[in-house]
């Protein structure tokens, strides 16, 4: 009777080992992306996110939080992160320390993206002629060093207008570190400017957080490629070929219709096919800038 249990196992046995070799990929996908917003919005935005993306790809999928812009892309040039949601300069920082990542997806919105320059309401400051001739007695403050929207494109568009955020304010700018912060920084007083991603300011003004006595947009800045997803250049090594396509398909598939959470978290009304050569723009200007050497 022994011997006839042992062996009623071994198709058993077979059957599973058969289907831990032939099913889904043992590793996980580490998702991560540049800490932007409010901890409590972006844990949100990954933790829905990252079982929309597991169900697609039948795969684990885990967020990995990280306490800076240059901590997302030390995280995926070590390979601790194999897709991650960047800003167009962290992005260029990426894939030239990962020759061979890619960028595949975008917002629909990033490819005309803007920056906002926001100022203490009681200032008579209402274009950029206006913050060049006060600038003297003027405090700034930037979002990220690391950040596209916050800091690299504001600052062209201050140089291109004759204005060095270096030189000519009453102090060297702050870095508040991300956009929520910047403008609360000025409506709170500590700062008389600030320069941000435009659609963290348009949501703060239509939730009415941002006080107009205390601090209102002045300058909005042209149009400049922004945010993107870049999967690792080893991604289909770890997953097996044709990963880098599913993973852009799940992208793709996100719609209002089904997945309007998942997009209002990420400011998105969908996400839309890109390609490196999109953010060349970013990287010749952080070159010009001496940001990237």
């Amino acid at each position: 009777m022994k011997f006839l249990k042992k062996l009623t196992l071994v198709p058993f046995i077979i059957t599973c080992l058969a289907l831990l070799g032939c099913g889904t990929p043992a590793e996980t996908l580490f998702v991560g992306g540049i800490p932007d917003q409010d901890t409590e919005r972006l844990a949100r935005r990954y933790e829905k996110f990252a079982t929309y993306l597991s169900n697609e790809l039948n795969v684990n999928v885990q967020f990995k939080p990280s306490i800076d812009y240059s901590a997302v892309v030390v995280a995926f040039s070590k390979g601790d992160l194999d897709l991650a949601f960047f800003g167009g300069l962290t992005g260029v920082q990426a894939r030239i320390q990962d020759n061979g990542a890619q960028a595949i997806a975008q917002r629909k919105s990033d490819a005309s993206y803007l920056s906002k320059f926001v100022v203490k309401s009681s200032l008579q400051i209402n274009d950029l002629a206006d913050l060049k001739e006060q600038a003297p007695n003027l405090t700034l403050t930037f979002g990220s060093e690391n950040s596209t929207s916050g800091n690299l494109m504001p600052r062209f568009f201050m140089l291109e207008n004759g204005i060095d955020p270096d030189s000519d304010f009453k102090a060297l700018p702050n870095y508040s570190g991300s956009h929520d912060l910047t403008w609360k920084l000025v409506q709170d007083g500590a700062f008389d400017v600030g320069a941000l991603n435009y659609k963290v300011w348009n949501r703060a003004v239509s939730e009415g957080k941002a006080d107009p006595a205390l601090v209102r947009e002045f300058y909005t800045t042209p149009e400049y490629y922004d945010y993107n997803w870049t999967v690792r250049s080893d991604i289909e090594t770890k997953f097996g070929d044709g990963f880098t396509s599913k993973i852009k398909q799940a992208l793709l598939d996100l719609n209002a219709e089904e997945h309007s959470e998942i997009l209002e978290l990420f400011n998105a009304d969908q996400f839309i096919s890109t390609n490196n050569s999109n953010y060349d723009a970013i990287k010749d200007t952080a070159e010009a800038l001496g940001i990237i050497k």
